[in-house]
C-alpha cells in the first residue's frame, strides 16, 4: 500500500453521516466505507437509511442504519447512544442533513423574505442550524475523551455569498452552521479534534431532479459556473474523505468550496 493510499485509510474509524439516505449523504457514506470506516447511515426516513446501509454491506463494508430526526435533541441523543453501543465510539461526524428539512416540498412556497413569517424561517433554521448543534453536541464528548475526532459540516455557497428569492433564511442558517463549526474548532483543537466546513453548490441529487429534467433551465444555471457541469455526490464525498483522514490533521476552522467555481467569495 502506497503512502498516498495509507493517508486516506480510515480502518478502525467510525463515522456518523446525517441525511445519508440519498444524494450527497449517500455518496459520503459510501466513500467513507470504501476507505475502511464503519458508517452509521442516518436519515429521517428509516427505509432510505436501511437501503443505503444494505448497499454498503453488500459491497463488503460495515454499516448500520439509524433513524433519527436531527432537529430533535433527544432523537439525536438516542442515535449516538445506539452508535456507541454498536461500534463503541464515533470518530467522525458529517453534518450533512439540510435543505428545508425532511419534507422540503411541504409548507409554504418560497417567497421574498419581506413576505415571510417565522413559520417559514423555522423549516430552514431547525435542520440547517439546530440539527448541526444537536449532532455536534452529542458527538464531541466522546471525541474529547479519546483525544481525536473529525467534525465536518456541509454548508452551501448560500452561506458564503447569500441567496435571495426565498433563500435568505437558508443562507443565514448555513452561515450560522459555518460559524458554529469554526467556533467549535477553536474550542476543541487542543483535544486533537478538527472541525471544518464544505460549501457546496448545485449538485446532481434527487433534490434537483425536476430542474435536471429541464435542459434549458440547466443550461441557464450552468452558465454561472466556471466548470460547466453539475456537481456530483462523489465530488463532495472526496473532500469529506480528505477532511476525515490523516491528510488534514493540521487543518481546522476552514471552509472548502466544492462548487465548480460558482462563487469565489472568501
Amino acid at each position: 500500500m502506497s503512502v498516498e493510499t495509507q493517508i486516506f485509510n480510515l480502518d478502525g474509524r467510525v463515522a456518523v453521516v446525517t441525511g445519508a439516505g440519498q444524494g450527497v449523504g449517500k455518496g459520503i457514506a459510501q466513500m467513507l466505507s470504501a476507505h475502511g470506516a464503519a458508517v452509521v447511515v442516518n436519515d429521517y426516513f428509516a427505509e432510505r437509511a436501511h437501503a443505503v446501509a444494505q448497499e454498503i454491506k453488500a459491497a463488503g463494508g460495515k454499516a448500520e442504519a439509524i433513524q433519527a430526526d436531527v432537529t430533535d435533541y433527544a432523537s439525536v441523543g438516542a442515535m449516538f447512544e445506539k452508535a456507541n453501543a454498536i461500534f463503541g465510539k464515533v470518530d467522525i461526524l458529517v453534518n450533512n442533513a439540510g435543505n428545508a428539512g425532511a419534507n422540503p416540498d411541504s409548507g409554504s412556497s418560497r417567497k421574498p423574505f419581506w413576505e415571510s413569517d417565522p413559520a417559514d424561517w423555522e423549516r430552514f433554521i431547525s435542520v440547517n442550524l439546530d440539527g448541526v448543534m444537536n449532532c455536534s453536541r452529542h458527538a464531541l464528548p466522546g471525541m474529547v475523551d479519546r483525544q481525536h475526532g473529525r467534525l465536518i459540516t456541509i454548508i452551501s455557497d448560500a452561506g458564503r455569498s447569500g441567496e435571495a428569492n426565498g433563500l435568505e433564511v437558508y443562507s443565514a442558517a448555513k452561515a450560522g452552521a459555518a460559524g458554529l463549526t469554526r467556533g467549535i474548532a477553536r474550542g476543541v483543537g487542543r483535544y486533537g479534534i478538527t472541525a471544518n466546513n464544505i460549501a457546496i453548490s448545485a449538485t446532481n441529487t434527487p433534490a434537483i431532479a425536476a430542474a435536471v429534467a429541464n435542459p434549458e433551465l440547466i443550461k441557464k444555471a450552468l452558465a454561472q459556473y466556471v466548470v460547466r457541469r453539475l456537481g456530483e455526490p462523489s465530488d463532495v464525498a472526496a473532500m469529506v474523505l480528505f477532511l476525515a483522514s490523516g491528510a488534514s490533521s493540521w487543518i481546522t476552522g476552514q471552509t472548502y468550496p466544492v462548487n465548480g467555481g460558482f462563487s469565489f467569495s472568501m
